[in-house]
């Protein structure tokens, strides 16, 4: 039986209270902190002041508890809107939000389909509102968003990784690097890339990402008009 549907084993008064939920929080709190490898029962249990055997009567393995923290987070991801467009760009958004409060979310985006009860409510919103696509598509567009969303923060969460190792801000990691690129395409073989950096806008963070959706979006757009 599935840690979802698994019901858990009566408390004892005597002890602390204890609960999956309980469980999970903690251990979100530690990954908050500190990043997924602040993560373990042993942690968890000692945050929650109970010994590490007693959570396996509600948890029983690591694994497990990645999942209901993923599942949690999953309840803060509400897309809404008219049409699948909003709904698809309302999801993607909030996952985006969802990253950079739990910036370990990142790390658990992709893979196999998560299947808690808060993530197939989300994904539930998000096929229902699909239906514009075609059948067939609905899962390769769910998918396609789901990919752009997933490699897009987990560019800035590694870009903010490496901010905090080296204390170095984008602007600072610029003007060092700057030299060195005036200093490579002045012999003239990256001529695109050079006219890029030159003369192109650069955009923030958030920019970035919401042109790149409007490309994705448009492009489905256009293959639901054909």
């Amino acid at each position: 039986m599935l840690v979802w549907e698994r019901p858990e084993p009566p408390d004892r008064p005597v002890l602390a209270p204890l609960s999956r939920e309980r469980i999970v929080r903690a251990a979100i709190g530690l990954a908050d902190a500190d990043g997924l490898d602040a993560v373990s029962l042993r942690k968890v249990a000692a945050k929650l002041d109970v010994g590490p055997m007693r959570l396996y009567g509600y948890i029983a393995s690591k694994e497990e508890l990645l999942d209901l923290m993923v599942d949690a987070v999953y309840a803060e991801i509400r897309p809404a809107g008219d049409g699948w467009r909003e709904v698809l760009r309302s999801h993607a958004e909030a996952v985006r939000r969802v990253v950079h409060e739990h910036e370990w979310f990142a790390d658990l985006l992709g893979g196999r389909p998560q299947l808690g009860p808060n993530a197939l409510a989300n994904g539930e919103t998000v096929v229902a509102a699909l239906g514009a696509v075609g059948l067939d598509a609905v899962m390769p567009t769910a998918a396609a968003v789901n990919a752009y969303v997933a490699g897009a923060v987990r560019r800035e969460i590694v870009a903010r990784r490496a901010e905090r190792a080296t204390g170095m801000d984008e602007k600072r990691w610029q003007a060092a690097l700057g030299p060195y690129l005036v200093r490579t395409f002045a012999d003239g073989r990256h001529p695109a890339l050079a006219t890029v950096v030159r003369d192109a806008a650069h955009l923030d963070a958030d920019q970035t990402f919401r042109m790149g959706l409007d490309f994705l979006l448009d492009g489905i757009e256009a293959r639901i008009a054909k």
